[in-house]
């Protein structure tokens, strides 16, 4: 592997984290978050020198950016699945007008996005969608039908791409389109939020009535190849960001079980020590899908890793603090039932990484067969 930082690297990090502690102040709200970080030309940094993003950064540079944006406790990003998904997604199969209406929005910050994937009888088996969208007679217009679930930022987002048969009677992977869906809608599209048992709201139901939708992307039924080109892109450098917010959350589980007296306990020392082990094997694993051509099922050994790992970590942070882990804030009441503190809210959360995304089952059978060319599972088994 050939992955190290330069000394062009470290100036980035430098003015990556100058800029960051002197615009992160606490609350922002999402929208003017994300304007700001377009106006200072921090969205693109991976979309090349095509001229539809802002500056432009090496793959060491974006990583130095996401690094040093998790460690600044900067807010949560609202507008990752233009940038990250739908970006490299366009500039891979879009047409030129497509990238030219589309990508600039995205690298301002002005137009979120959410993603229309799974469907209550199409979740980790997406080949399984049934939301349809017929083209209509007077022109490229497709009218979209259905309903999408697990749709994160839907209540907030401007389009969403949306994929959806095109073909009737089609099955699986054949006859599907990738559709851009705008989401003002009236009367078309409904959103309904999804409670978790968190008390939060950060998934939705969006109920497609009709919906109006002019661009399809990679031509019409070819959806699918569409479709898993984007999931390749997940696997992009947001996994390193991702695990500088997990040893975040593992140093306040140590923190925890020093004040507890369970770091005394010899078992969960060895756990947290275990925690830390694998998550320097995950972030060197990260590491190595960036810097040299990889296996198609590589996106999904890293889902299992960082999955499991997370889940028993949400597990410890409850362990290490005993019974009081049980119990509400002080400042709990019947107007805010659900105020949970980070360690509980960690452990609740972490019980759908193994199933968001792909659940484990899928990427092992994805491993099996694209990776060990396995024989593919039976039609029908159980």
């Amino acid at each position: 592997m050939d992955f190290g930082f330069a000394r062009e690297d470290q100036d980035f990090r430098d003015e990556a984290r100058a800029w960051l502690a002197e615009n992160v102040k606490g609350e922002t709200e999402q929208r003017v978050w994300e304007r700001t970080l377009g106006a200072a030309g921090w969205i693109g940094l991976g979309w090349g020198r095509d001229g539809y993003g802002n500056r432009t950064a090496t793959l060491t540079q974006q990583v130095v950016w996401a690094e040093e944006y998790a460690r600044s406790a900067a807010p949560p990003r609202s507008g990752h699945i233009g940038e990250n998904l739908l970006a490299p997604t366009l500039l891979a199969h879009g047409t030129d007008e497509q990238k030219s209406r589309f990508l600039p929005p995205i690298a301002a910050g002005a137009e979120l996005w959410c993603q229309g994937y799974s469907e209550p009888g199409a979740g980790s088996d997406l080949a399984g969608v049934r939301t349809a969208a017929v083209r209509q007679p007077e022109g490229p217009t497709y009218r979209v039908t259905g309903q999408k679930i697990w749709t994160s930022l839907a209540h907030e987002a401007d389009w969403c791409f949306v994929l959806a048969r095109t073909e009737p009677g089609s099955a699986r992977h054949h006859g599907l389109s990738f559709l851009l869906v705008p989401m003002d809608q009236p009367g078309r599209i409904e959103v309904r939020p999804i409670r978790q048992m968190t008390g939060t709201s950060d998934f939705n139901e969006v109920f497609f009535d009709g919906a109006h939708a002019e661009h399809v992307v990679g031509g019409e039924g070819n959806g699918w190849r569409v479709a898993m080109s984007l999931l390749g892109f997940e696997r992009g450098v947001s996994t390193l960001a991702q695990q500088i917010g997990f040893a975040e959350e593992l140093g306040a589980v140590v923190r925890a079980a020093v004040a507890s007296g369970a770091a005394h306990d010899p078992v969960v020392r060895e756990r947290l020590v275990r925690q830390w082990a694998e998550l320097r094997t995950m972030r060197w694993n990260a590491l190595r899908t960036l810097g040299s051509s990889v296996d198609p099922g590589a996106p999904s050994v890293a889902k299992l890793l960082w999955a499991g790992w997370h889940q028993r970590l949400g597990e410890l942070a409850v362990l290490v603090r005993g019974a009081a882990a049980g119990v509400g804030p002080a400042d709990w009441s019947a107007s805010a039932p659900y105020e949970l503190d980070a360690a509980q809210h960690l452990f609740l959360f972490s019980r759908a990484d193994t199933l968001y995304g792909g659940s484990d089952q899928i990427q092992r059978t994805i491993i099996a067969e694209r990776l060990l060319g396995l024989p593919r599972e039976p039609k029908g088994a159980v």
